[in-house]
């Protein structure tokens, strides 16, 4: 618990003011969020957790893409979610979208929305942020439903791209608290397999990106991998 007050307490130092222009800086460089939203895929009635909500732009994309779906967030900075709310209520959202406070590495956090499971869950650049990032990833899974999905998108190892412009990059994220985690795709391969899923891949952007899907089968079908 000790833990989780100092990360909560670290995030809302560092969003407190950011928080208030996050969005219209962040579409420069997180780059791969729209087309984690595009890849939902989600059917009238399905449930879609994203764990590290942050300000809502994800969940408010997609609840507009997705009308008939429900979707909730997690994060672990109230002030975050602070300007989640307030941009919810303003595009209309908040009967289709609901949030609520906790550390996406508790397996117990989804559990304020009620027993149940959800169809997908996503992380689009918070692993890197998350300091027990591993964790988080399993809480997820525990909470996908058979036939169900998770998705991730964040930050990759610049492997095409020049190795003076990942070390300035790595540099800065780091100012932020943010790590990209060099193992991630391993991680993936690990709970994948354990679960019986199926793991995609893709490093967009000259590996700039790293986007990665565990679909795990439907009760009696063995899991499809690409």
């Amino acid at each position: 618990m000790a833990a989780t007050a100092d990360t909560a307490q670290l995030m809302d130092a560092v969003y407190r003011n950011q928080r208030h222009f996050y969005d219209l800086t962040r579409k420069y460089y997180l780059l791969g969020r729209d087309k984690l939203v595009s890849r939902l895929d989600v059917a009238a009635g399905a449930g879609v957790l994203e764990l590290g909500c942050g300000t809502g732009r994800n969940l408010i994309a997609a609840a507009k893409r997705y009308p008939e779906a429900r979707f909730y967030g997690i994060d672990i900075s109230l002030e975050m979610l602070e300007t989640a709310r307030s941009n919810i209520e303003k595009a209309g959202l908040d009967g289709q979208i609901v949030l609520a406070q906790g550390d996406a590495s508790d397996p117990e956090a989804p559990s304020v929305f009620g027993p149940q499971t959800f169809d997908r869950v996503f992380y689009s650049y918070t692993l890197s942020m998350i300091p027990v990032w591993r964790q988080a990833l399993a809480t997820g899974m525990a909470q996908l439903a058979p036939g169900g999905r998770v998705l991730v998108v964040d930050f990759g190892e610049q492997e095409r791209l020049p190795a003076l412009f990942k070390k300035a990059l790595f540099a800065w994220l780091s100012k932020f608290h943010v790590s990209p985690r060099a193992d991630l795709e391993t991680e993936l391969a690990t709970l994948a397999l354990q679960n019986g899923a199926g793991l995609a891949v893709e490093r967009p952007y000259r590996g700039y990106a790293f986007y990665a899907e565990i679909n795990r089968p439907s009760e009696g079908h063995s899991p499809a991998t690409k």
